[in-house]
């Protein structure tokens, strides 16, 4: 068994799979739902910023969240596969800070970015003629400077703790990254102070988000279900569902892992569920909020035949 009480400064990440065909076999499927988030955002940000048509706030908001999902995706994957590839499983004290830094920032910009789709699906159905006043290019500027913003003031703030924490002989984190709650398992100190704030902070970034995008996706439905048109009222159901969907995948698990005490926390089971919020959920994102979209697929037709006129 591999002795992993490191006495220097790096870090030892466990990983995911364990080093059989089975884990071989996760890994390819991971690496494959990888590949494929990687072309679906890059997809949705390049076909949104080349579209003139697609310039709209609703779009703005979406090539940021391809964008965000971009970075997320490649916080975590990459170390994880190479790690499982060439058996290197360590990674440095600042490497897993700077990690750490990227995936908290991302993971809060992204919740707030969120929410602000889901105000503006409900001005957009709710108050169609108000749109354009409250839901303009200024608006969702500050929308997303501001998820931003927020993410990287709370990043800031448990990145410099996770950095100056006392850490034990043992620096094995028993995770596929560095998250912060494997990490306090590795803590000398008392780390109580820390996990309150880990809490609150949590409410903020998850918990109320997630509250405000089921209230507006609420009046949604309810305003839909007093449309006229039958064939609008599937539509719109069929959208709201599979945006609630994906919403769930991403807000539910986090809630789960990160609002549980300590005591009550199962390394195994906190690496499963972390794969639905880093991994499943970017891969999600482009299908569930564009790909069924008509607009985002008659763009796409467009420029692929442009293409291959040009090419031909």
């Amino acid at each position: 068994m591999e002795n992993y009480n490191q006495t220097c400064t790096d870090f030892i990440l466990l990983g995911l799979f364990p080093p059989s065909s089975l884990g071989f076999f996760l890994f390819t499927l991971i690496i494959l739902t990888f590949l494929m988030a990687l072309a679906g955002n890059l997809c949705m940000v390049l076909l949104i910023l080349l579209n003139t048509q697609l310039h709209t706030p609703m779009y703005f908001l979406l090539s940021q969240l391809s964008f965000m999902d971009l970075i997320y995706i490649c916080t975590t994957v990459p170390k994880m596969a190479s790690s499982f590839f060439f058996g290197n499983k360590s990674i440095s004290f600042i490497g897993c800070g700077v990690q750490s830094f990227f995936f908290a920032t991302l993971a809060g910009s992204e919740g707030l970015l969120l929410m602000s789709m889901s105000y503006d699906r409900y001005m957009a159905i709710c108050f169609p003629l108000h749109y354009s006043i409250h839901m303009n290019r200024r608006v969702c500027v500050l929308m997303i400077l501001g998820s931003w913003a927020m993410g990287v003031v709370n990043s800031c703030a448990h990145t410099v703790y996770v950095l100056r924490m006392p850490y034990c002989q043992s620096r094995a984190i028993n995770h596929f990254f560095c998250d912060i709650p494997a990490m306090l398992t590795l803590a000398c100190g008392d780390t109580w102070v820390y996990e309150y704030i880990v809490f609150f902070s949590t409410i903020i970034f998850v918990l109320l988000p997630f509250m405000v995008i089921v209230g507006s996706y609420g009046k949604v439905l309810l305003a839909v279900y007093h449309m006229r048109s039958r064939e609008g009222r599937k539509k719109a159901y069929s959208t709201c569902s599979a945006h609630l969907t994906v919403v769930t995948f991403y807000y539910v698990p986090f809630a789960y892992t990160y609002l549980r005490p300590k005591s009550f926390r199962s390394p195994a089971e906190d690496k499963v569920v972390a794969v639905f919020y880093t991994i499943l959920t970017p891969v999600l994102n482009p299908v569930i909020y564009s790909l069924r979209n008509k607009e985002v697929v008659g763009a796409l037709r467009r420029v692929t035949r442009k293409f291959c006129f040009t090419t031909v």
